[in-house]
């Protein structure tokens, strides 16, 4: 027998990998693709799920818990459909470790004041979505407390 024969190098084993690779079942994915409508009914399902996940990530931003957790999550379901999603996760994942990293790189005092400014801008979102959304005043009650 010759090396090809026996799925060595050459074209035999290239054939022979290829046979193999169309033998493997596909994917839950690449299986509703592959039905007549699955490819766009797979496209508006992620785009609504990862949509509704973006917008409840980014409500829950400044509100302690996992916002941007959710925020990532949703654009990636939507990366497994739309090219641009995959790009902005790419882009958001590039960001956030470029920020981090020259974060470690500062002093203590540079950590601290940027730890404050985080938590003020924060204080300022949930008192700003509090006195809008509900007409509470955090500092009016506060005063009240005081006084």
């Amino acid at each position: 027998m010759t090396q090809n024969a026996l799925g060595g190098d050459g074209e035999g084993g290239e054939a022979a990998a290829a046979v193999r690779q169309a033998a493997e079942p596909l994917g839950r994915l690449d299986q509703i693709r592959a039905r007549p409508g699955g490819r766009l009914t797979l496209k508006i399902v992620v785009g609504v799920l990862g949509a509704a996940l973006v917008v409840a990530g980014l409500i829950m931003v400044p509100f302690p818990g996992p916002g941007w957790l959710v925020v990532f999550a949703g654009l990636a379901v939507l990366a497994t459909e739309f090219a641009w999603a995959h790009r902005l996760l790419g882009f958001a994942k590039r960001t956030v470790t470029a920020a981090t990293d020259w974060l470690k790189r500062q002093n203590w005092f540079v950590r601290i004041v940027a730890a404050l400014l985080t938590a003020a801008l924060a204080a300022a979102i949930v008192w700003i979505s509090l006195k809008l959304t509900l007409g509470i005043d955090l500092i009016e009650q506060a005063g009240r407390l005081l006084g």
